[in-house]
């Protein structure tokens, strides 16, 4: 196999880079009990990784009567409320790799299922030039778990998904980067990703710089693990 030299980092955003899935949470049960229904904890954790019209669907399918682009937009527009009230809660570690990987001069880009709008608002907020390029739910051609937006941001970036790391928190994240082709760092937050074909897990960020990522990357491609453009596994 042919040397491969890491390119870029490819970061989720929600319960990745920031902890926003207890806002998403917190926006989802009233949205539900508004229309009637119940909405347990249980039902929010299989939501974690999903397209947000995918999402939107499964409220409607538990007595929420509103059209899909509605319920995804009251359910941003409450997220982004709680961003701005309580500000932007980064996961441990997650700024100072950032830094660290920007630092290095390596590519960065952001690959999120929620709306530009509200990933423009968190990139916002980071004190420095965070990232290269952006692809946010509504302008992935298909949600995760297709591979779709992790190859839309490697075309945008000018890169191969085999020089690029995958950081993920859910299964529908990893599932869509490895099938992109990207070497894919599995992050366990709020549910499982047993399974879910991480290349290797981290329980955390903390501590971790550039030169970790680099040297998973190079031990990635050197034992034959990377995968050809959008091949799915």
């Amino acid at each position: 196999m042919s040397a491969s030299t890491l390119a870029a980092v490819l970061w989720d955003m929600d319960g990745t880079l920031v902890d926003t899935e207890p806002y998403w949470m917190a926006a989802e049960t009233p949205l539900v009990e508004s229309f009637g229904g119940t909405w347990s904890h249980e039902q929010a954790l299989r939501l974690v990784g999903l397209g947000l019209e995918d999402s939107a669907r499964i409220f409607q399918d538990v007595g929420v009567r509103m059209g899909i682009h509605d319920i995804v937009d009251h359910l941003t527009d409450d997220v982004m409320r709680q961003l701005s009230t309580k500000g932007v809660p980064f996961r441990p570690g997650a700024r100072e790799l950032l830094a660290s990987l920007r630092s290095a001069g390596i590519k960065t880009g952001l690959v999120t299922m929620s709306l530009r709008r509200m990933a423009q608002s968190v990139v916002d907020l980071i004190e420095f030039d965070a990232f290269d390029v952006v692809i946010a739910g509504d302008e992935s051609t298909r949600p995760k778990p297709f591979p779709d937006p992790y190859l839309q941001a490697c075309a945008s970036l000018g890169v191969e998904p085999r020089d690029t790391v995958a950081i993920e928190d859910s299964p529908n994240g990893l599932r869509s980067a490895v099938a992109s082709g990207a070497a894919s760092i599995g992050v366990p937050h709020m549910v499982s990703i047993a399974g879910a074909g991480a290349h290797v897990v981290w329980p955390t960020l903390e501590g971790r710089t550039s030169a970790d990522v680099a040297h998973f990357h190079a031990v990635h491609i050197s034992t034959g693990h990377a995968r050809t453009r959008g091949e799915h596994p």
